[in-house]
C-alpha cells in the first residue's frame, strides 16, 4: 500500500514527516508549510484512510502496529525527523522505537502517552466520554465532527479565526474511511506507551498549548520528565493546535532542535 505523500523544500535540507491527528488528513499543516520547507524538506503524510491515502486492514484492538505503522515506516526518508500531532505523535513514538535509524529527532505537538484516564494516571479523558463521542460520531458524523473541531481550538487566541481555518484545511479532501476513524478511536481508548518512553533514544520535543482542553499539559510535563533527552515548550494562552494557533513559537522551536541547541 502506497501512502500520499507531498514534499517540499529542498531535497538536500534535513528531512521533516509531519503526522497530523485523529479525523484529519496534511492539509492542516498548510499554514506553516511553506515556512518549514525553506529549512527542510517537508514531507506531508496522509495517514492510510484519510485524506488521498487508502485504507488498509486496520487492527481495531487498539494496537499502533500493522498496516498503520508499516505503510509509514515504507515511506519514512533516511536520517528524519518525525512530528506528530496528537494522534500522530503516539504513532510518532511508535515508529521511533521501530525505527531508530531512520527517526533520527522526534517532535511532539499536543500529545499524551495514554489518552484515557486510569488508575495509575490521571491525566486523561474518563474512557465514558471518547465512547460516547464515538457512538455519536456514528449517528451524526458532521455534528460531531463540528463539536470536535471547537474542541481543538478550544482555550486558545484567535479562536473563531482558527477554527474557520481548521474546517476549510479539512474540507479540502474527502471525509476518512469509518474503519480509519474506528482505529484511531481504540488508539486513544487502549493504547497506553507509558513504558516505552525511557527507550526512546533520540532527542525529543514537546510542543503543548497550557489551555489544551484535550490532551492534558500536565502529560506533556510527565513525558519531559520521563524521557532521556527532551525539551518541553509550554505555550501560553493555546488549545490543542499550537502550529495553527502560534506558528511562530511552533517553528522556532523545531528550528533549535534540527540547530542543536535544546535546552
Amino acid at each position: 500500500m502506497s501512502l500520499h505523500v507531498e514534499s517540499f523544500g529542498s531535497g538536500s535540507a534535513p528531512n521533516l514527516v509531519l503526522l497530523h491527528g485523529w479525523a484529519m488528513h496534511s492539509s492542516v499543516w498548510c499554514g506553516v508549510r511553506d515556512r518549514l520547507a525553506e529549512h527542510f524538506h517537508l514531507h506531508l503524510v496522509d495517514l492510510p484512510g484519510h485524506g488521498f491515502s487508502p485504507a488498509c486492514a486496520f487492527d481495531l484492538q487498539g494496537n499502533i502496529s500493522g498496516c498503520m505503522l508499516e505503510s509509514i515506516a515504507e515511506i519514512l526518508p533516511e536520517s528524519s525527523t518525525v512530528c506528530g500531532w496528537s494522534l500522530g505523535g503516539e504513532i510518532a513514538i511508535e515508529l521511533a522505537l521501530r525505527e531508530p535509524v531512520q527517526v533520527k529527532k522526534l517532535v511532539l505537538v499536543s500529545t499524551t502517552p495514554c489518552f484515557i484516564k486510569r488508575e495509575s494516571w490521571q491525566w486523561g479523558m474518563e474512557a465514558s466520554m471518547l465512547q460516547l463521542f464515538a457512538q455519536n460520531l456514528k449517528r451524526d458524523y458532521k455534528t460531531t465532527m463540528k463539536r470536535f473541531l471547537t474542541l481543538q481550538v478550544n482555550g486558545g487566541s484567535d479562536s473563531a479565526s482558527i477554527l474557520s481555518r481548521l474546517r476549510k484545511s479539512l474540507a479540502e479532501r474527502k471525509e476518512p474511511d469509518e474503519a480509519a476513524l474506528e482505529a484511531g478511536l481504540q488508539i486513544l481508548l487502549r493504547s497506553d506507551l507509558r513504558d516505552k518512553l525511557k527507550n526512546i533514544r533520540q532527542p525529543v520535543l514537546l510542543l503543548h498549548g497550557e489551555n489544551d482542553v484535550i490532551t492534558h499539559p500536565e502529560a506533556a510535563k510527565w513525558m519531559d520528565g520521563q524521557l532521556q533527552e527532551s525539551e518541553l515548550i509550554m505555550l501560553p494562552h493555546c488549545g490543542h493546535a499550537p502550529f495553527l494557533s502560534h506558528p511562530d513559537q511552533f517553528i522556532k522551536g523545531l528550528m533549535r532542535l534540527r540547530n542543536g541547541v535544546m535546552a
